[in-house]
C-alpha cells in the first residue's frame, strides 16, 4: 500500500500545481459570483496556457463570448467564439474547460488558436486596443 502512495502521491501533487492558481489571482476570484469565477478562472488559464505552449503569443486579455455566447455547465465551459490579445491584435480562440466545484482551480482545459481578427471587425465585437 505505501508504495502505491509513494508513487501516486508525487503524480497527483504535479498534476495540481500544474492548474495552480496564483495567490493575488485567488483572493480576486473568491470575491466573484460562481458563474463569472468559472469563466474568469478559465480565461486566466486560457491566457496561461497560451503564453507558454504558442511560441510568439503573450497574451494579455482573454474574452469568451465575442462572437458566440459559451456553454456553460455546473463546473465547466466551452466557449467556442472567444478571442484573445497578444501584441495588440486580437485572435479568435476556442476553448474547452473544466474546473473544481468552487471554480477556482482549472482540471482541464483544451484549447485552438484560430486567425488574427480583422481591424475593421473590432468595434462590431467591442473589441479595444
Amino acid at each position: 500500500m505505501f508504495k502505491y502512495i509513494a508513487v501516486l502521491l508525487p503524480a497527483a501533487l504535479m498534476a495540481v500545481s500544474a492548474f495552480a492558481v496564483d495567490p493575488a489571482i485567488k483572493k480576486q476570484l473568491q470575491k466573484l459570483d460562481p458563474e463569472e469565477r468559472l469563466e474568469q478562472s478559465c480565461d486566466t488559464e486560457a491566457m496561461k496556457r497560451i503564453a507558454q505552449e504558442k511560441t510568439g503569443f503573450r497574451p494579455d486579455k482573454v474574452i469568451a463570448y465575442t462572437f458566440h455566447d459559451p456553454a456553460l455547465g455546473e463546473d465547466s465551459i466551452k466557449a467556442p467564439g472567444a478571442v484573445f490579445r497578444s501584441g495588440g491584435d486580437w485572435y479568435h480562440l476556442s476553448y474547452d474547460c473544466v474546473t473544481g466545484p468552487k471554480h477556482m482551480n482549472v482540471r482541464s482545459l483544451s484549447f485552438e488558436i484560430g486567425q488574427k481578427v480583422p481591424r475593421e471587425e473590432w468595434a462590431e465585437h467591442y473589441l479595444y486596443d
